[in-house]
């Protein structure tokens, strides 16, 4: 456990999670979409009504909305939810949170969160989402991270402060009120240039809650590694090694 205890982990986390209030058109230009297949295998047979809970901007959401499904969308930042108005006009989009929804009892089939039940307070989360769902309906975690098996990846990783990596053994936590947690991973590779890596790094937390002086450093460090010492050229495409991790459990 980090110095400090619990209540600082808590404290930190939300003071990162702040960071995500606005921003919206350049987290969603500069965010990866996710891979159609961990729908696919999320989404449970005869699904109709979904809710994607700390939707930003929408990038899963536009995955559910594909399938047919019909998709309320919850986010606590008005920005993020401003850019999700804009690319999904057809989408209600409220604002709340995991912990707080705001959405009617045992309304959904399926309730995704995705890159956000970090931020969320899983114990509390699991009440609400599983309040929202009708009975066999399934929880669905989403989270995008960098390929770090890849060495140069890996490497990049630890230049942009990509906090979300996870460790081979994570399993994420939720409530009793879920059964049967299973996992799905996808392997792809986003192609992106090295201003746009560059970019990506501008939406994460760390670059977001940082000083100028630290901010700086950063992109002179990505700078460096990124056009001297992989020796790519800015309009280079490259293309980004991702996995998915989908993870899925089903009301009690």
């Amino acid at each position: 456990m980090a110095r400090g205890g619990p209540k600082l982990h808590h404290k930190r986390r939300n003071e990162l999670g702040q960071s995500f209030q606005d921003g919206g058109e350049h987290y969603d230009r500069v965010r990866p979409g996710y891979p159609g297949e961990s729908a696919d295998w999320l989404i449970p047979a005869g699904a109709r009504d979904a809710a994607d809970l700390g939707a930003g901007t929408g990038k899963f959401t536009a995955l559910l909305v594909e399938r047919g499904l019909r998709v309320t969308a919850v986010d606590p930042s008005p920005d993020m939810l401003a850019q999700l108005r804009r690319s999904m006009p057809g989408v209600l989009a409220l604002e709340g949170t995991a912990e707080a929804s705001g959405l009617d009892d045992a309304a959904f089939d399926v309730v995704t969160v995705a890159q956000a039940w970090h931020w969320c307070d899983p114990l509390l989360a699991s009440t609400e989402i599983a309040r929202i769902l009708r009975p066999g309906g399934v929880l669905g975690l989403i989270w995008n991270q960098l390929d770090t098996s890849v060495p140069w990846v890996h490497r990049l990783s630890r230049i942009m402060h990509a906090g979300d990596v996870h460790k081979p053994d994570f399993r994420p936590a939720v409530g009793p009120e879920f059964q049967g947690l299973e996992s799905h991973l996808t392997r792809w590779e986003a192609p992106v240039t090295t201003a746009e890596i560059m970019d990506l790094t501008k939406s994460r937390s760390y670059y977001l809650a940082a000083g100028e002086a630290t901010r700086a450093k950063v992109l002179a460090n990505l700078d460096w590694y990124l056009h001297e010492h992989l020796a790519h050229n800015p309009g280079d495409v490259i293309g980004l090694p991702y996995l998915t991790q989908t993870w899925r459990a089903f009301k009690a």
